[in-house]
């Protein structure tokens, strides 16, 4: 529907601006009729767009020249005589506007208007171009210009020119274009109505021809036509829409070239052609696409049928996972048999070390006993020789014989004092004897507490060593943090970097896993540490290859076996989903929800290795113990890791050696100054221990050479003894008679000779005793020495085992994870595999169907080479197409219903102008329209139609029924032709009235009235304008115009 017939038809609300609405037509009629001789216009303003500025006709019906008559752009009344030329400008405006002859109802061809006797008429109509709706304003300017020239053979051409006369176009195209941005309706009787269409519509008495001019008027009957070929064709598009409605989306070629024909709806058979062969095109193209589908279904089956690819991955998951649990059961015998033996070798050190302690104290007492027999056996050689002495004394005494008395006494007297000097010395030996037990116990306990002390000593002075390093790497790392995790690592990175450069590695290495990690809370710094252990300075690599690569690279600066850890893991830009198996617990965080890293690749890494997804933080040891061991475990949850670092399992607890964090630290220059003031505190330790160990072995440096002046005073003693008692001994034979049997000394000799002998003997069993003491000493130290240095082995070879355990156990559980994912994926490419097959089998019952049914529509098979894509978007857009034409033009009853409304209402109103009152009926149903009228004093009679009115009357109520016509529809000026001719005064004064009230609220229209009778009663105004036109004078119809 083109735009000069749609915008009549819509509602108030999408009225254009420029339209003055009918809002006070309600107030109308409380508002007192006012006479012709009263009423006064008052300036308004004018329309901008649409208005006749001016018509012009040359050789047109029977004028030769007629014009230019110039219009107002408010009322206009054109009076004159019949022939005058009244119902020449009407005609000449509908057909100067390009406008059939028909429509004029003066002609049937257009050549009828050609002046007899001439070969062209031309017809020159001004229009006004102004305001902000002008049509290319920048080309027309002002005015339009329309130019038509008619030929004697019915032929006509157009000319449109601008404000100053330049030649714009000449194609009824942009005359078209014109009439539709100005809204002006040549066809439209509500805007031009001459007297063949009042004869036939107005003044008939048929109820119907009322209905048909009110629908022509208001373009419903141009709607309702247009709408119910739309709706046709809307039923037949749906149908065709639901039966193909999964299968028109191809076509869009066929589609596209019938577009134009299915949008102006003018073809309505061709488009039910071109729409059962789509209909044929779409059912073959449906089994087409089944086929199609078919194959592609079967093609993929057989596909996936050879791909073996989960099985093999399943086997090979398989076999990797035996051959870990065999090395992992190694390492385990291997461990519990390291185990059983550290236990045997610590039983085996408590009893050396108790054995050492028991030979150490046997050896300590059996030098005393050698010592003692050693002293003993002296002893006897000494008294031997003074046994020896005596026997030469005595026997010399015997040839001498030459004693006295007062010898013997002084001999008794000496006797005396050498008792009392002997008893004096025994006491002294004595005493030496304990000073020397005492002395040689203190000498073992300071050798004891010097062994001690330097055994501390070494270990504070590892420490300190450790701490320094630690320090000097602390240091170092200021510039470069990758030396935290050794002096070589920036290096080795380096060599990664250049490695990778150079094409050596498919995927670049990352590492050491501690780098490339960060913690949310740094308090944890030593539990995350304890928990990762070696993995710290691990790298990860994406394949076997780059593994080989970087151990080359590694070789060149770490000693064999002394190497990071290499874990291998196929890279991924996205972290695992850790979601069903991730420890849960709401107080308390994993060691995966601690740490955070740039990529996910060592994420990964540590949950595949480490499980770090099940550990739990939490910080305090009590209630570590209370949620692990106290009761079932959180759920997911493996072991657990204390701020101190304990490790705790559900079984058993594991105390931390660390106490600071290696690695993870963050503040580099805290951890310096702490281990600053921990040197000076070893430091201080160091100088203590050396102190004290100076100071012990100067005191037993001082207790040795005590022990020996005690010896050594202990001996002179002995001697001193020894003389005092031969000297005695020596005495008392003197003092013994000169009889005494020297036979009987010698006998004595002999015994104390065979008593020598006999102590000559224990000597020697004593030393060998001694020798084999001390040898069985030096065994036992011996033996538990070497049993220390095995346990120190077995834990240095122990601590490796535990790592590559607990690898092992890791990467079984990563193993044994993948292996439940496999057997899990390849159930699943069997079930698909299933559920594939049945789609085939459902497609291929599919396919019968829509063969069937294909065939039902179109025995012979189409070849059809588009796809269903396009057309089903072309009939989406059809669709929505209607909805937005329903959309701006409403519902056809609701239109109708809507406008029949106000007509009546405006109806109403004009009537009690004239102080009557009539009722106005539609029945859309059977179209017909009654219109009844009570005039005034009729007051007992009830409402007449229109056949029982008087000519007047009849003509008032034409009237009244055209300008509630004029309230509810648009057009830039009316036309009205000889409307009052058969109206008396009285009405007609009432109708100029009404006419002139109409035309002063909407002031923005032109108004152009044909009358034959008097204007003179018309009321002063610059808003009317009369143009009164001579009697006929065929040859020369030029009118004088006359302002008023």
């Amino acid at each position: 529907m083109s735009k000069r017939k749609a915008s009549v038809i819509t509602d108030a609300s999408t009225l254009k601006n420029r339209r003055v609405t009918a809002a006070g037509a309600e107030n109308a009629t409380d508002t007192n009729h006012q006479g012709l001789s009263s009423h006064i216009f008052t300036p308004a303003p004018s329309g901008d767009i649409g208005l006749i500025e001016s018509i012009t006709l040359k050789n047109f019906m029977c004028h030769h020249s007629f014009g230019p008559v110039q219009f107002g752009p408010h009322v206009n009344f054109i009076v004159g005589n019949n022939g005058s030329g009244k119902s020449a400008i009407l005609t000449g405006l509908i057909v100067g506007l390009g406008g059939k002859a028909t429509m004029t109802n003066r002609g049937v061809s257009l050549k009828d208007f050609v002046k007899t006797g001439e070969s062209t008429a031309d017809v020159i109509v001004k229009l006004r171009n102004r305001g902000a709706d002008a049509y290319k304003k920048d080309l027309y300017g002002d005015y339009i210009t329309v130019e038509q020239r008619i030929s004697s053979d019915g032929s006509r051409g157009y000319k449109l020119k601008s404000k100053s006369g330049q030649l714009v176009s000449n194609k009824k195209e942009e005359l078209v274009a014109v009439l539709d941005h100005f809204n002006i309706q040549l066809d439209n009787p509500v805007s031009i109505l001459s007297q063949e269409m009042s004869k036939q519509f107005l003044h008939s008495k048929n109820e119907s021809d009322k209905y048909k001019f009110f629908m022509k008027a208001t373009l419903l009957e141009q709607m309702k036509r247009d709408y119910i070929h739309i709706k046709h064709t809307e039923t037949i598009t749906r149908q065709q829409v639901e039966k193909q409605e999964e299968c028109l989306k191809d076509l869009k070629q066929e589609f596209l070239q019938k577009k134009e024909r299915y949008e102006s709806l003018s073809s309505f058979s061709d488009l039910k052609e071109n729409l059962e062969s789509l209909k044929k095109q779409m059912a073959w193209c449906l089994v087409r696409d089944k086929e199609q589908s078919i194959q592609q279904l079967k093609e993929e089956i057989q596909k996936e049928e050879k791909d073996k690819k989960h099985e093999d991955n399943l086997h090979l998951c398989q076999s990797k996972l035996t051959q870990m649990e065999k090395r992992l059961q190694v390492i385990k015998k291997r461990a519990d048999s390291l185990r059983e033996e550290q236990k045997l070798l610590k039983e085996d050190n408590l009893n050396f070390k108790q054995q050492a302690k028991i030979v150490n104290k046997a050896h300590k007492e059996q030098e005393l006993v050698y010592f003692r027999a050693l002293n003993k056996l002296k002893q006897t050689e000494r008294e031997q020789n003074l046994l020896q002495e005596k026997i030469n004394k005595a026997k010399a005494s015997e040839r001498l014989n030459n004693s006295g008395e007062t010898r013997r006494s002084r001999q008794q007297a000496t006797l005396g004092e050498l008792q009392e000097q002997l008893a004096e010395l025994k006491r002294t030996c004595s005493q030496l004897n304990e000073d020397i037990k005492k002395k040689h116990q203190a000498l073992l306990k300071g050798k004891e507490e010097r062994d001690k002390l330097r055994v501390e000593a070494k270990s504070v002075q590892f420490a300190y060593e450790s701490k320094q390093k630690r320090k000097n790497q602390l240091l170092a790392s200021r510039s470069n943090k990758l030396k935290r995790f050794g002096d070589d690592v920036p290096d080795l990175i380096a060599a990664i970097s250049d490695a990778f450069a150079a094409g050596s590695f498919i995927k670049k290495p990352v590492g050491p896993i501690g780098a490339c990690i960060s913690l949310k809370d740094p308090t944890l710094a030593v539990a995350v540490e304890c928990c990762l252990r070696s993995f710290m300075k691990a790298f990860c690599c994406d394949n076997y290859k780059d593994e080989l690569v970087l151990q080359r690279l590694m070789s060149r600066f770490y000693p064999k076996g002394n190497r990071p850890q290499i874990v291998v893991s196929p890279f991924t830009d996205k972290l695992y989903n850790v979601h069903g198996r991730k420890a849960c617990h709401p107080d308390y965080p994993t060691v995966l929800d601690m740490i955070t890293s740039a990529t996910p690749v060592i994420v990964n890494c540590l949950i595949d290795m480490r499980g770090i997804e099940t550990i739990l933080i939490i910080k305090e040891k009590d209630k570590a113990r209370r949620i692990m061991q106290k009761g079932r475990p959180p759920k997911n949850c493996r072991e657990a890791f204390t701020a101190e670092g304990d490790q705790v399992f559900p079984n058993r607890y594991y105390t931390s050696e660390f106490s600071m964090a290696k690695y993870l630290s963050g503040d580099i220059e805290t951890e310096i100054h702490v281990l600053e003031s921990e040197l000076e505190n070893l430091e201080a330790q160091l100088s203590r221990f050396q102190l004290q160990v100076n100071s012990v072995s100067e005191d037993i440096v001082n207790m040795e050479s005590s022990l020996n002046n005690t010896i050594k005073t202990l001996k002179k003693t002995q001697a001193s003894e020894n003389q005092v008692k031969a000297a005695i001994s020596e005495l008392e034979t003197a003092n013994e008679e000169q009889s005494d049997d020297i036979s009987s000394l010698e006998e004595v000799a002999q015994e104390n000779q065979q008593k020598i002998e006999t102590e000559k003997q224990a000597v020697q069993e004593a030393k060998a005793e001694l020798d084999k003491q001390r040898k069985a000493s030096e065994e036992a130290d011996s033996k538990y020495s070497s049993v220390r240095d095995k346990i120190d082995q077995l834990l240095e070879e122990m601590e490796p085992l535990k790592d590559e355990q607990l690898k092992l156990e890791t990467e079984c559980v990563k193993h044994e994870r993948n292996l439940k994912l496999l057997e899990k994926k390849l159930k699943g490419h069997e079930g698909n595999i299933q559920a594939m097959k049945s789609v085939l089998s459902g497609n291929e019952q599919d396919l019968q169907e829509n063969m069937k049914k294909a065939t039902q529509i179109s025995p012979e098979r189409q070849h059809v080479t588009s796809t269903t894509k396009s057309i089903d978007s072309e009939i989406t857009r059809l669709k929505k197409k209607l909805k937005v034409y329903e959309g701006n033009h409403g519902e056809q009853e609701l239109v109708i219903r809507s406008l029949s409304v106000r007509c009546k209402l405006y109806f109403n109103n004009f009537l009690i102008k004239m102080n009557c009152c009539g009722a106005m009926i539609f029945d859309h149903n059977n179209e017909t329209l009654s219109i009844s009228v009570k005039p005034p004093g009729r007051d007992k009679d009830g409402a007449s139609d229109m056949r029982s009115l008087s000519g007047g009357e009849r003509s008032f109520s034409t009237v009244c029924f055209m300008l509630s016509l004029w309230e509810i529809t648009e057009s830039p000026f009316r036309c009205l032709d000889e409307f009052d001719v058969y109206m008396d005064m009285h009405n007609r004064r009432i109708c100029l009235d009404l006419l002139l009230e109409l035309s002063e609220r909407q002031h923005l229209r032109q108004f152009i009235f044909i009358t034959p009778l008097n204007t003179s009663n018309l009321p002063k105004s610059a808003l009317i304008k009369i143009h009164h036109l001579r009697d006929p004078e065929r040859e020369d119809g030029q009118s004088r115009d006359r302002d008023l």
